[in-house]
């Protein structure tokens, strides 16, 4: 079968069973039937980014909504080894990247959090549009999840919101980072891994956080852009979930 186009449906208005119709309205719709062109008797994928996915029939296409009917509905575990990215906040223009990024390596999520060397204003919460990147690239890559994205403010914060976590790692540039970060590391339970801003991180927040149980790791002997380190680190492990 080849493969089928996914749109994104909200939780709450998931359908209990098969049978069900839903409707698809916003700039879900408009993709579907504007853009896709797609029909009525069309089979499509519907996703919830929360692990629900199904396979739906088009009952009926106008210009502003789409009328589904469930024909198959199914529930994804999510793994219970993953990564969340703590990364200091910045003005990169880059940020889109990360998002298509933690989606395509299947991370559990991203929280910003402002350094001393953090630029320009962070959001007090994640905005709307972080989440459509996030759910455009699940429609492209087929992740049934989406990650969590949230804003935790100053390094206090950060420490505080990582206490839910099992591994902590601080991925820092200094001599006294001389474990390598690695894929077998990462596949014991969930783990944080911290990424200083574009400035990078002030040895006063590394010791910090190494005082609250964070361990430092290198992640090679190359100063990395703190996109490429986040990239570097989900690439890790996205490929230690597949041996596991």
């Amino acid at each position: 079968m080849a493969r089928l186009n996914s749109f994104y449906l909200p939780t709450d208005e998931w359908p209990a069973q098969v049978g069900d119709t839903v409707i698809l309205s916003g700039d879900e719709a408009r993709h579907m039937i504007t853009v896709l062109r797609t029909e009525s008797e069309q089979t499509v994928r519907l996703f919830d980014g929360k692990g629900q996915t199904g396979l739906f029939s088009v009952v009926e296409a106008t210009k502003k909504k789409a009328t589904l009917s469930v024909l198959e509905l199914e529930e994804q575990q999510r793994p219970a080894v993953g990564i969340t990215l703590a990364i200091g906040w910045g003005k990169s223009k880059r940020r889109n990247y990360l998002f298509e990024k933690v989606v395509e390596m299947q991370g559990d999520g991203v929280v910003f959090w402002e350094a001393h060397r953090s630029q320009g204003h962070m959001p007090k919460s994640p905005k709307e549009t972080w989440n459509d990147k996030c759910v455009q690239a699940a429609k492209q890559c087929g992740n049934a999840y989406l990650p969590e994205l949230a804003t935790v403010g100053t390094l206090d914060d950060l420490i505080a919101y990582s206490a839910d976590f099992k591994n902590r790692f601080l991925a820092w540039e200094s001599n006294e980072a001389t474990h390598p970060l690695s894929p077998e590391i990462l596949l014991d339970g969930n783990s944080l891994i911290v990424i200083g801003p574009e400035g990078g991180l002030e040895n006063k927040e590394a010791d910090r956080l190494i005082t609250n149980g964070f361990i430092p790791v290198t992640l090679g002997n190359s100063i990395l852009r703190w996109e490429t380190a986040a990239t570097y680190c989900l690439s890790l492990a996205f490929y230690a979930r597949q041996q596991a």
